[in-house]
């Protein structure tokens, strides 16, 4: 018996020891705690300009992002609409889910719906599969629609039953899908022009437009092109093994200057190019000329608002003064049409007398109809005696041509004070 304890005994010193040696070869193959790698950052710090000027927007994006609205992104082109877009869904309860991106432009319509929505085997000729859609990608998690004001008219009641009613029917299918998707869109483009045009449905413009975010120009973000060309300029020396030690104070200046037509993206592009062209540690100075309108040369050492003026008076000489509409002076610039009314006035610019002697235009001729058949209605648009049915237009036509036409009713005319455009 004595000797079976010694033995029990025996084993468990040797077991004992065992785990020691074992405990030892753990603490010595664990690398100690000063060199574990560091946690990401929260993609919000990634973020250039999150303590200037798009303070105010990432606050409304911390506000928006555990709610499940749909949130519309505006702003011209190259403004950051995805990295906005793709914080939201980091802010939001759906971070650990798919955040889904479809480009609305870059397909036909035919194409989006099945891209969107899906399709079952047979659905169309090629179909020789079935597809999983966005939507059914995007379940639970975050759908990104890019360029939503390049989506076809056809399609645009799917996509308003499913922001809605939370279900759709894949193409070639009669069994619906029923998915949680939180929706956020983008465009570059006045969706309410073009609910005016009748190119976007209104009823799905404003399911769209919850809770708006607009993005402003880079030209109106001048203290962050600093901040934004020295990331850029890290960025790009470290994917090409440079060393880029400095920028000269005559560069920032000209690049703060600049009024960027193509934002951030193009910023980007620049640095891109002189990191390239940088060989002595010192970013290079690349011209500016092939990026600016060539009309800002005529003034010599032009400020930024010199160019501002110069290139608002060029697209309206080009829009023959026109600021609204699909081909007014604000759609070539990509502003607002309040937007460029309010610079306009900032910047002292005014639509030039009409030359008495010269041939009526036709935006002229149009004007002046307008102008009379409004006084012979006493300024009633809408009704069997209005304006509108006079011209023989809807009420709504009639409004959109009186506003981008620049007509206003009379403020002392009586109608004014009792109704509103009828």
């Amino acid at each position: 018996m004595s000797s079976a304890v010694e033995y029990i005994s025996e084993v468990g010193g040797y077991h004992a020891k065992a785990m020691e040696a074992v405990a030892i070869l753990d603490r010595h193959d664990k690398p100690p705690a000063h060199r574990s790698e560091p946690a990401p950052s929260p993609f919000i710090e990634t973020i250039v300009g999150r303590r200037g000027s798009l303070r105010q927007i990432l606050s409304h994006v911390k506000a928006v992002a555990p709610t499940n609205a749909t949130v519309m992104i505006t702003g011209e082109t190259g403004t950051g609409k995805e990295v906005i877009a793709r914080a939201i869904h980091e802010f939001s309860p759906r971070r650990n889910r798919n955040l889904v991106k479809v480009n609305c432009a870059a397909m036909p319509a035919g194409l989006l719906e099945s891209e969107l929505f899906g399709h079952e085997r047979g659905a169309f000729t090629g179909a020789i599969n079935s597809h999983v859609g966005r939507f059914a990608l995007a379940d639970r998690g975050t759908l990104f629609l890019d360029e939503i004001g390049d989506m076809p008219l056809e399609l645009q009641p799917k996509l308003l039953r499913v922001l809605q009613e939370r279900e759709f029917e894949p193409v070639g299918s009669s069994r619906t899908t029923r998915v949680d998707v939180r929706v956020i869109a983008a465009t570059n483009r006045d969706l309410r022009h073009m609910v005016l045009d009748h190119e976007f449905r209104e009823d799905l413009y404003y399911r769209l437009n919850i809770f708006p975010i607009y993005l402003p120009p880079l030209r109106e973000r001048e203290n962050d092109i600093p901040e934004l060309v020295n990331y850029f300029v890290r960025h790009y020396a470290e994917s090409m093994g440079k060393t880029i030690e400095c920028v000269p104070e005559e560069t920032m200046r000209v690049l703060v200057g600049h009024p960027w037509p193509g934002n951030i993206r193009e910023l980007q592009n620049y640095i891109a190019r002189a990191v390239i062209l940088s060989t002595d540690g010192v970013l290079k100075s690349m011209p500016l000329e092939q990026f600016e309108s060539p009309a800002a040369g005529e003034i010599a050492n032009p400020t930024l608002e010199d160019k501002v003026r110069q290139e608002i008076e060029d697209a309206c000489r080009r829009a023959n003064w026109k600021v609204g509409g699909p081909r007014g002076a604000a759609a070539r610039l990509g502003l607002k049409r309040t937007t460029l009314s309010h610079k306009m006035r900032r910047l002292g610019i005014e639509r030039p007398p009409v030359d008495e002697t010269a041939e009526p235009t036709l935006e002229d001729k149009v004007r002046q109809e307008i102008l009379v058949a409004c006084r012979r209605a006493n300024w009633k648009l809408g009704g069997p005696r209005g304006a509108a049915a006079r011209l023989g237009l809807k009420r709504t036509t009639l409004f959109y041509r009186m506003r981008t036409l620049g007509i206003r009713r009379p403020e002392c005319h009586p109608q004014h004070i009792h109704h509103n455009f009828q």
